[in-house]
């Protein structure tokens, strides 16, 4: 994979343009204190300390106003500071120079502009300078002034220093690199059978910490299995264990601390552990032998996953060299795969309580619909039959009004099996227009179960989403026929309001009520197992109120759906 490259340059150019300022400023003010190193050439040390102080102020004020986007123009002020160094090194007694502490300064420039790069190459320009002036013009090594001791001492010195920042230019560089990939996890996260999305994050991971092979083992909250993943250069390895196959994974006390070891296969394997108290030294055998031989692992640094729902291990494993670093590292990289594995399992959590809610909401369709209309049907085919030899003509009517109920319910169902369908390949379908609807079902109970029936929309309905329309539909028509079918009412009588928040239905009916007594809210019912369940779930499903006043005399029934919950 290829690695991101992250250089923030801003405010190391902020650093240099000021630096360089103050050191021009200093140097010209020092020569002029004690003018009596550059005795015969003064004149020009003067003069090129004095553009420089000039050149300083001026590439300053550039980069304070813009310290970005000037990538050769870095190039050239580093190219022009060396000349000065060098210029300066040959006025002032070559190797033995004053000046020669502008070294660092240009060293430290090249270590915060290119890194390990920039400062090998400053160095050996550098060095090259100061070898060169101790030859030019008249082998100075001969010469009585020239102190030997001084010269080897100043390369060594610069040699050194060279070095350092060199490491520390490298070393910048890898921080950087690794916090750009930290920031750039894959997207995807670990489905239920992880295949490529897995191979991702774990190649991610190994990228990270610079490892060949990395093994992750987790188990989840309400599943009993060890899940293994294993990724390598060369291929990716997805496994279901039985828990405890490897016993207790690691020694006893490093449960939840970050640990390295270079042996892990020995009964004294040195352990170096980042716990509370901070890190500690100890000598066990850190895994248990059977992860040991079934990974072969050597050296391998292990970081436990701290997720809610997930718990187990990261293994990094084959790296020669382990620091103290890598215990930091390995922890936050830890706990992004923690926090990746958590997301995956809250999202297949949600997405089968969305299919259960789904299915749910289906059987409560077909129960207030389908299979009532077609209890309806059966009501009236019945009645039909009865008066096919005393009553055709209503024998043809009862048949009629039969087919034309079945037609109705066959296009609500072609409707449902298709909102059902992926949205790219839905048809477009007609509103289902409530108050008609509404209508249809205060004749039809009418004429299905010979009672009075009114329903009555006393506001404009206002233009709702089809499942909206559907839901209040089939609340309506579940609360009617709970009260003929098990109250034995003989007059119903529902009535809406709608506002641009609620919609508030109130049934009532003069049966002989539930089972109880008295006035109840939805959460009273529920608790006490009381009134008609599928209306009740039907209505909870919706984030409604359902409120209950029962009695001898009848019953009646307060509804509030929001409208705006479904996009209303």
């Amino acid at each position: 994979m290829t690695q991101p490259s992250y250089h923030s340059k801003t405010r190391a150019e902020y650093l240099i343009a000021t630096g360089r300022v103050i050191l021009s400023a200093f140097f010209l003010f020092a020569v002029w204190l004690d003018p009596s190193e550059p005795t015969r050439y003064a004149a020009t040390a003067y003069g090129i300390l004095s553009g420089y102080l000039g050149y300083s102020l001026a590439i300053g004020a550039l980069t304070w106003r813009q310290a970005f986007g000037w990538s050769r123009l870095h190039l050239i002020t580093h190219s022009i500071d060396l000349l000065v160094f060098a210029c300066l090194m040959f006025l002032t007694t070559g190797p033995n120079s004053p000046f020669f502490v502008y070294f660092i300064f240009i060293l430290v420039c090249a270590t915060f502009r290119w890194q390990w790069r920039g400062t090998l190459w400053t160095a050996v320009a550098a060095m090259s300078i100061t070898l060169l002036l101790a030859w030019y013009p008249s082998n100075l090594l001969l010469e009585h002034s020239f102190e030997l001791n001084r010269f080897i001492i100043r390369i060594a010195y610069l040699a050194v220093v060279a070095g350092l920042l060199g490491y520390l230019g490298a070393y910048e560089e890898s921080m950087r690199e690794i916090l750009a990939m930290l920031s750039q996890w894959p997207r995807e996260t670990l489905p239920q059978e992880p295949g490529a999305d897995g191979q991702g994050m774990l190649g991610h991971a190994a990228a990270i910490l610079k490892v060949p092979r990395v093994v992750l083992l987790w188990e989840e909250e309400e599943e009993p299995w060890l899940h293994l993943l294993c990724w390598t250069a060369e291929g990716f390895r997805y496994e279901w264990k039985e828990p405890g196959i490897f016993g207790d994974l690691v020694a006893g006390g490093l449960e939840r601390a970050s640990f390295f070891c270079r042996e892990a296969g020995s009964d004294r394997a040195l352990v170096v552990c980042n716990t509370a108290g901070g890190l500690q030294q100890r000598r066990c055998a850190p895994l248990h032998p059977e992860f040991v031989r079934y990974f072969n692992v050597s050296s391998a640094c292990i970081s436990p996953l701290g997720g809610e729902k997930v718990s187990g291990y990261l293994f990094a494993l084959d790296r020669s060299h382990l620091t103290p670093d890598d215990l930091v590292l390995g922890g936050i990289v830890a706990r992004e795969i923690a926090a990746r594995l958590d997301h995956a399992l809250l999202l297949k959590q949600l997405q089968q309580g969305a299919a259960a809610d789904e299915r749910l909401r289906l059987a409560h369709d077909l129960h207030d619909g389908l299979l009532q209309a077609l209890a309806g049907a059966g009501l009236q085919l019945a009645a039909a039959s009865r008066q096919i030899a005393t009553d055709p003509a209503a024998a043809r009517e009862n048949i009629l009004q039969v087919q034309q109920l079945l037609a109705s319910e066959q296009r609500d169902l072609r409707t449902q099996i298709n909102d059902m369908k992926p949205l790219f390949s839905r048809r477009k379908t007609e509103e289902f227009g409530l108050p008609k609807r509404l209508e249809e079902l205060a004749g039809r109970i009418k004429r299905q179960w010979e009672v009075a029936c009114s329903v009555t929309c006393h506001t404009p309905a206002p233009r709702l989403q089809r499942s909206m329309a559907r839901e209040i539909y089939f609340v309506v028509h579940e609360a009617l026929i709970n009260a003929v079918r098990h109250a034995e009412a003989t007059t119903l009588r529902a009535e809406i309001h709608f506002d641009t928040q609620w919609a508030r239905i109130t049934v009532t009916d003069d049966g002989r009520g539930f089972g109880f007594q008295g006035c109840f809210d939805q959460d009273q019912l529920s608790d006490l197992k009381r009134g008609p369940v599928t209306l009740r779930e039907r209505i909870d499903a919706l984030n409604g109120k359902l409120v209950i006043d029962s009695s001898e005399h009848g019953a009646r029934l307060d509804i509030t759906l929001p409208l705006m919950e479904l996009g209303g």
